[in-house]
């Protein structure tokens, strides 16, 4: 009788595996990085948990379970960072990295790649939330992102109105451009100019826009999907 076949590993263990191989890519200490700071931080914790409530054999186990998922919790904390760069590291410069990282934002933002693109892969990508509309522009020339994001930039402020302000970036290392790594954090940091019941209104306006457009010959965001899921489970 042959032996029952191992059941399949949990959906977040192999997560974090995938995760753990992407970022050692790039990370080659990773695995000795984490290993000082589970060890460092639960032997802190265990150090000061004896001496203040004592060598109590309840004591003593408690203040042991409590080093150990400090030392845990130092471990997910460090390692979701260290991924994230790494993630970064592995995706700039790529086609469709800019998509990739928009797709991270989470609640009150609508992210529509590529409402814009030419044949050398400069592409734009819109996204709506309380600043308004941002379109994001990502290309091999900056030259041509900047053309094509000035060509978009006023097909969106024709539709949307005066009212409803467009910002445009450029996704680069260059003067005046932001990097990838930067990205999410810079939108997020753009001034509210729109309330939440004016995004529905712009987004449905924007409709027409697109329905006019053909569709974008782009990869999708390169962005190594188990770093993305692991990330947001660390994050709870």
């Amino acid at each position: 009788m042959s032996s029952p076949a191992p059941a399949p590993e949990k959906g977040r263990l192999r997560q974090m595996r995938q995760a753990y191989r992407l970022t050692k890519r790039t990370d080659k200490r990773i695995g000795l990085i984490l290993l000082a700071w589970f060890v460092g931080v639960a032997a802190a914790t265990g150090a000061f948990g004896y001496l203040v409530f004592g060598t109590h054999w309840l004591s003593i186990v408690s203040t042991t379970l409590f080093a150990l998922l400090s030392g845990l919790l130092a471990v997910l904390i460090v390692f979701g960072r260290r991924a994230e760069r790494s993630m970064y590291a592995q995706a700039e410069g790529q086609a469709g990295a800019a998509a990739g990282a928009l797709q991270m934002l989470r609640r009150g933002w609508l992210v529509k790649p590529a409402v814009g693109f030419t044949k050398s892969q400069d592409v734009v990508h819109r996204v709506v939330g309380r600043p308004g509309v941002v379109l994001i522009g990502e290309g091999s020339s900056s030259g041509r992102v900047q053309n094509l994001l000035v060509a978009e930039r006023k097909k969106h402020a024709r539709i949307v109105g005066e009212e409803i302000p467009v910002t445009t970036i450029v996704v680069g290392r260059g003067e005046g451009e932001v990097p990838l790594p930067k990205l999410l954090k810079h939108v997020k940091k753009l001034p509210k100019k729109i309330k939440p019941g004016e995004q529905t209104a712009v987004v449905n306006k924007l409709k027409a826009l697109d329905a006019m457009r053909p569709a974008a010959p782009m990869p999708r965001g390169p962005m190594p999907t188990s770093v993305k899921g692991a990330r947001k489970m660390m994050r709870g």
